[in-house]
């Protein structure tokens, strides 16, 4: 199955460095039985966008966790898409779930299949949305708006091969 594990660049240099994206367990966004209930029509593509989608707004609050512990972290969200087992994950079952799984083990360099990161020209409304993603969490409809202009923009994709030039 197709998971998006939400990351930051740095975590992506640690991925990069022990060859696994861990330590597990780890949470990560896939096309669960609930998200296809959740959105109702739309094909496979349409769906993992969805997930795609959750994992990227996941990596938005890691950097402002991060960011809040006085680690500095560049304004650009990372999703690492990757293929894990069936039989591997644990999806929610409840609809507030979504696409959320969870992962009881690392996650191997070799089953990573992309990189997803924001373009230079994003940093500015992700730089935005940092500040104002727990505040869009807790239903804040101005601080959603902000949250919404990041995800305004796409994720640009990078093969495995590439990560070292995305963390150059």
């Amino acid at each position: 199955m197709r998971v998006y594990l939400p990351c930051t660049l740095p975590a992506l240099a640690r991925v990069a460095a022990t060859g696994e994206v861990g330590p597990a367990p780890l949470t990560g966004y896939a096309v669960t039985p609930a998200l296809v209930e959740w959105y109702v029509s739309g094909d496979t593509e349409e769906l993992e966008y969805v997930a795609l989608t959750d994992a990227a707004k996941a990596s938005l609050r890691m950097l402002a966790a991060d960011r809040a512990d006085g680690v500095e972290v560049p304004a650009r969200r990372v999703v690492i898409a990757a293929e894990v087992p069936d039989d591997v994950i644990k999806a929610g079952a409840d609809i507030e779930e979504r696409s959320r799984v969870r992962i009881p083990v690392p996650v191997p360099m070799t089953k990573i299949a992309a990189v997803h990161v924001d373009d230079l020209q994003a940093v500015p409304d992700v730089e935005t949305a940092i500040m104002a993603v727990f505040a869009a969490d807790n239903g804040d409809v101005d601080a959603k708006f902000d949250v919404d202009g990041a995800e305004a923009h796409e994720l640009m994709w990078y093969a495995t091969q590439e990560i070292p030039d995305v963390l150059s």
